[in-house]
Parts: C-alpha cells; structure tokens; sequence
C-alpha cells in the first residue's frame, strides 16, 4: 500500500498547467487537465528532461529538451507506446492535492 502525501494545493495548479514537486527526493510532474490531476515521473526517459516544465495541451505533456510527447492520463509517449512514463496515484480531499509514489519510482536504478 503507498502512503499519499500531501504536494500542493488545487487552487496553486490551474486547468492546463504544471508543475513539479518533490516527494522524499523523488521529482514528480502533476498537471491540471479540465479539473482533474495526474502525476508522472518527472523525468522523460529519451535523455532526462523535466516534464513538469513542457507545455500541457490538453492531456499531453511536451518535453521542453527534444520534444517527446506523453498522454499525462496514461504516461504512454504519443505515437510510440514503447516507451512510457510511471504513473502515480493522486487522489483530492478538499483542496489538498496528494500523490502516492509507486514502488517503482522508490527502488534503486
């Protein structure tokens, strides 16, 4: 079972943005898509980039580094599904905004 943490509040990511957070050292992209708010892994696996810095259009996340697009509801990249993003949980309790970091994100590469 993960444990949510709080990471910012909903009136701080308005619809059509992002921004990165940190959990435990660990930088994760939450975005604002019409009211409804998901997180992935901040860093894009072509070369590292900061997702939570691209441009939000609709549901896909742009990497501001080389361009490689991602479905921010799915993490799959757009056009390539090959590769992908890990996904976090988040969940809204009054305007609290909390996110649970997967196993995945906290082991050792």
């Amino acid at each position: 079972m993960n444990d949510f943490v709080r990471v910012a509040r909903r009136h701080e990511i308005p619809p059509g943005t992002g921004r990165t957070v940190a959990v435990d050292g660990i930088w994760i992209a939450l975005f604002n898509v019409d009211g409804l708010f998901y997180a992935i892994d901040n860093s894009c696996p072509h070369a590292g980039g900061p997702l939570g810095e691209g441009n939000l259009c609709e549901r896909v996340v742009e990497c501001p580094w080389h361009g490689w697009k991602f479905d921010v509801t799915s993490g799959e990249r757009v056009g390539n599904p090959n590769f992908q993003v890990t996904c976090c949980e988040v969940r809204v309790q009054g305007d609290d905004i909390q996110i649970a970091i997967p196993p995945s994100l906290r082991e050792p590469v």
